[in-house]
C-alpha cells in the first residue's frame, strides 16, 4: 500500500529569488538557503514517487470570482512563473491526484478539483528548491489563507487527517512526500479583509484580486512594488515557539485557533500556517526537526525549515 515517508515545511519569498543581493543578513539567508538544500536532499533520499505540495496561491492562479477553501490540482499543473519561480507545465500524477480527491470528498472532507491548476510562488517556491533537479511527480494543494473567510484551521487538521487515511488505502506501493508551503510569521500589505480595502494601494490590490484571471501579469509590476515597500513585521517569539511546539509533537493544539488568533500573533501573512498544520496532521503530529529559522525583514518574513520523518521523532 501506499505511505506517507516523509513530511517537509518551509517558508517561501520570492524576494529570495530578486532581492539576494540587498540581503543585509546574509548570514540568516544562507542558513535557510542551506536549510532548503538539507530537506531537498532528504526528499531524494526517502526516494518517493509523488510530492503532496500543499501551498496558498497569491491570485495568480485563483480570484475573487472563484476561490474555494480547498482545491485539488488532478491533471495538468501549470506553474506561473512570476519572480523567477519556474514557469509553464509541470510534471504531475493525475490518477494518484484523481483517487487522493475521491477519497477525500468521499470522506467528508470536500474538496474543489482543477483540472489545470495554475500555481504561483505558493508551491512552485517549493518546486524550485525542494524539488530541484528531481523528477517528482506532484499533486498541488491550494489552500485559500488570504481572501476571507478562511477555512477554519480544525478543517484544515480534518483535511491532512483524511489525507493520511487516503494515501495508506491506496492499493499502489507509492512513496509521498507531502511538502507544506508558506509561513511562517510576516504582515502583508494587503487588506485584512478584500471586502474593505482602506486607501489606493488596497484598493488596486482588491482590484487585481477581482480582475486578474488570465492577465495577472498586467497587475504585477505595482503589486511588487506595494510588496517591496512594505514596513517588515516579523514575529520571531511566536515562530521559535510555533517550531519547538513542532519539534515535540505538540502542534495540534493550534486546531483550535481562529483566523483572528493567527493574525494576532503571526500576522496577517501567518494565515499561511494552516499549510503546515495540513501537513504535520497528515504526519499524525509526529515530533519533527527544526532545519533552521531566519528572521528575514528584507524578505519580510520568518523563514523557517522543519522535516518530519515518520517513525523517528525527527
Amino acid at each position: 500500500m501506499a505511505r506517507i515517508v516523509l513530511g517537509i515545511a518551509a517558508s517561501h519569498s520570492t524576494l529570495m529569488n530578486t532581492h539576494w543581493e540587498q540581503v543585509e543578513h546574509k548570514d540568516r539567508a544562507e542558513a535557510f538557503r542551506d536549510a532548503l538544500s538539507e530537506a531537498r536532499d532528504a526528499i531524494a533520499a526517502a526516494r518517493p514517487d509523488v510530492a503532496i505540495v500543499i501551498g496558498s496561491n497569491h491570485f495568480r492562479g485563483f480570484w475573487l470570482d472563484l476561490i474555494p477553501s480547498f482545491t485539488l490540482g488532478v491533471d495538468e499543473v501549470v506553474a506561473a512563473g512570476e519572480a523567477g519561480t519556474p514557469k509553464g507545465p509541470q510534471l504531475a500524477d493525475p490518477p494518484f491526484a484523481q483517487a487522493l480527491a475521491e477519497h477525500l470528498v468521499e470522506a467528508g472532507t470536500e474538496v474543489a478539483i482543477s483540472a489545470r491548476m495554475q500555481i504561483d510562488h505558493g508551491q512552485s517556491h517549493a518546486i524550485q528548491y525542494l524539488l530541484r533537479d528531481l523528477p517528482v511527480p506532484v499533486v498541488p494543494l491550494v489552500i485559500n489563507v488570504f481572501a476571507t473567510p478562511l477555512p477554519k484551521v480544525s478543517r484544515c487538521v480534518e483535511l491532512g487527517r483524511q489525507i493520511a487515511a487516503a494515501i495508506a488505502g491506496m492499493p499502489d506501493d507509492k512513496r509521498v512526500v507531502v511538502i507544506a508551503s508558506g509561513g511562517l510569521s510576516h504582515q502583508l500589505p494587503w487588506p485584512s479583509r478584500w471586502q474593505d480595502p482602506e486607501g489606493a494601494d488596497e484598493e488596486f490590490l482588491v482590484d487585481a484580486w477581482r480582475n486578474g484571471r488570465g492577465e495577472w501579469e498586467r497587475f504585477d509590476a505595482r503589486r511588487r512594488e506595494i510588496i517591496t515597500s512594505a514596513r517588515p513585521t516579523i514575529f520571531p517569539d511566536f515562530d521559535h515557539q510555533f517550531l519547538a511546539e513542532l519539534e515535540a509533537g505538540e502542534l495540534e493544539k493550534y486546531a483550535h485557533w481562529t483566523t483572528t488568533d493567527i493574525e494576532n500573533a503571526a500576522g496577517n501573512g501567518g494565515q499561511e500556517l494552516r499549510t503546515w498544520l495540513t501537513m504535520v496532521a497528515a504526519l499524525d503530529f509526529a515530533p519533527g526537526r527544526t532545519l533552521a529559522y531566519a528572521p528575514m525583514p528584507e524578505w519580510l518574513t520568518g523563514m523557517g525549515v522543519a522535516m518530519i520523518v515518520p517513525g523517528t521523532g525527527e
